[in-house]
């Protein structure tokens, strides 16, 4: 298996943690603070508040597909993969359908791979026009 095989299985193996509502696979997957944006903004979250995210979420991952996966190495102990995904969760009891480009970055610490920053952003016009009323000045 390639090291960028590797990481790909790693986030694969994070995202069904999401599925399953496996908290304790999750939460051991990640480094003691992690950074995680997204729409809502940036937080810095430890282990507790990420389980704490999973157990009461008002969602449920139903199924997820990567697609245009990228992998780089910076360093030997540090992975970044960023890719496309699309998701299907029920959301306040709703099904809905979601695309969005996300990325994480792995670091390598005692031979264990721990997730330290995780984003995601929901695809669409990148100034956010199909989202928001148009404001002209």
């Amino acid at each position: 298996m390639s090291d960028k095989q590797e990481i790909i299985d790693l986030e694969n193996r994070f995202w069904k943690t999401m599925i399953d509502k496996d908290v304790e696979t999750a939460t051991a997957m990640m480094a003691d603070k992690s950074i995680v944006t997204g729409a809502q903004g940036a937080a810095t979250i430890d282990n507790q508040a990420f389980g704490k995210m999973m157990r009461e979420g008002k969602w449920t991952l139903e199924s997820y597909t990567f697609s245009d996966v990228q992998v780089e190495f910076p360093a030997p102990d540090v992975a970044v993969i960023g890719y496309k995904v699309s998701e299907r969760l029920i959301l306040d009891g709703e099904p809905l359908t979601m695309d969005a480009a996300d990325a994480s970055t792995w670091i390598k610490r005692d031979g264990q791979w721990q997730c330290a920053l995780h984003t995601e952003s929901v695809l669409g016009d990148p100034f956010g026009r199909d989202r928001a009323p148009t404001k002209r000045h």
